[in-house]
């Protein structure tokens, strides 16, 4: 399971990396983590850094919880990601944004690529179509969110 938006941001990629790598911007555009937390004594974005976020699952209020992420890929203007940890090393997702500089802004690509814990291959079998779905249409709202955030000056708190 694997799908990716991209959205274009009338904004220059260091300001648009600044706002998508702070985790605790991550309720402000996120449909379905309304919160995000540095762990560890981290306060900024690199790689091996941990945070955790709050989720709610299908925008459903009876399926809530944390997950803890560390961020594998950080290159300011060019890619942030990270993966929700699962046991061993291991991801349950690995969720990424790459930027490029484009018509004096940036394509800002939001992706996910399903991780390689035990169950997720039943789990995609059974519920990636429609998984696969939502998270477009999620992806897709949050990078338009970041967009009208970057466009109206709103960057990084």
């Amino acid at each position: 399971m694997r799908a990716s938006v991209c959205v274009h941001v009338d904004a220059p990629p260091l300001e648009v990396f600044a706002l998508v790598s702070d985790v605790t911007n991550t309720g402000r555009f996120s449909p379905e983590t309304f919160e995000a937390e540095w762990l560890g004594g981290a306060t900024a974005p690199a790689v091996g850094a941990r945070f955790r976020g709050h989720v709610r699952r299908n925008s459903r209020r009876w399926l809530v919880y944390w997950t803890n992420c560390t961020i594998t890929e950080c290159v300011p203007g060019r890619t942030f990601a990270f993966k929700v940890d699962a046991p061993r090393g291991r991801s349950f997702v690995h969720w990424r944004y790459d930027l490029e500089p484009s018509a004096g802004g940036t394509d800002l690509t939001e992706s996910f690529e399903l991780g390689d814990v035990a169950g997720t291959g039943l789990y995609a079998a059974l519920a990636g179509r429609s998984r696969t779905r939502v998270n477009e249409r999620n992806m897709r709202e949050t990078l338009e969110r970041i967009n009208a955030a970057a466009e109206q000056g709103h960057g990084p708190r």
